[in-house]
């Protein structure tokens, strides 16, 4: 199932990038919590909320584009979880820095994700314990890497003085930024040892990029140190978290 979700990851990201790439101006919208929405992303959704009927219709979905109400998902212990596109901002300032998020969550737990970066041609997935990156036709088996000093990799387009705060507590490091979940991919691949995060995240913008830092060795925990959970909760907000190595 794992390949045809990213065949389906791709799929989408086909669909966004004819929006990209067109002359005309993105037409723009705002969601009730003012965050942007683009014709892109109603593209992506209907892609995959499609697809994965087709793959697996035994299996409830949530959809940014889409949440469920909460009695519909209350009781659900395996749903897939979905951000068509990630990093709306990056997409509408068309520097690349977007992604298509697809989890399978299971008790709770991100056991398989996809993190499809279209504008890059990087793709990331990961089941269990293993964590695979894609570029170019080239396969290989990614994990995590302990190198010092720590890169830290932070947000484009969510920094704050929280967070700066932080860094100036740190010591040696250099940071990268980046936006999306490709922050958890980076981290996942060796190439950063540490993505901290204090600002407001969704569930749909964690759940596949966490999978694949399981998946390559690493771990997604809250500021007390207790792993992110994904049991449905009424509220899709998460607490701020660390991604950071065993």
């Amino acid at each position: 199932m794992l390949q045809q979700i990213c065949e389906l990851a791709q799929e989408a990201g086909y669909a966004i990038m004819e929006t990209y790439n067109a002359q005309e101006p993105l037409q723009v919208e705002h969601k009730s919590d003012n965050s942007p929405v683009t014709e892109a992303d109603i593209a992506a959704h209907n892609v995959i909320t499609a697809g994965l009927a087709r793959i697996a219709p035994d299996i409830p979905q949530l959809s940014e584009e889409d949440p469920p109400e909460w009695p519909v998902r209350q009781n659900w212990q395996r749903y897939w979880l979905i951000d068509p596109l990630d990093g709306t901002k990056e997409f509408i300032n068309r520097n690349g820095d977007f992604t298509v998020n697809i989890a399978l969550i299971e008790n709770g737990v991100p056991t398989m994700g996809v993190v499809y970066a279209p504008a890059k041609g990087l793709l990331y997935y990961a089941e269990g314990n293993q964590a695979w990156k894609e570029e170019g036709g080239h396969k290989q088996l990614i994990h995590v890497n302990d190198a010092k000093p720590p890169v830290i990799v932070i947000s484009r387009s969510h920094q704050d003085n929280e967070l700066m705060d932080y860094l100036k507590q740190m010591g040696e490091h250099t940071t990268v930024e980046i936006g999306s979940s490709l922050k958890f991919c980076l981290v996942a691949e060796g190439k950063a040892q540490l993505y901290p995060r204090f600002g407001p995240t969704n569930i749909w913008d964690t759940a596949a990029g966490h999978a694949v830092a399981i998946g390559a060795g690493a771990k997604v925990v809250d500021w007390h140190g207790k792993t992110l959970d994904y049991t449905p909760r009424e509220s899709f907000l998460n607490p701020g978290f660390r991604v950071i190595l065993f």
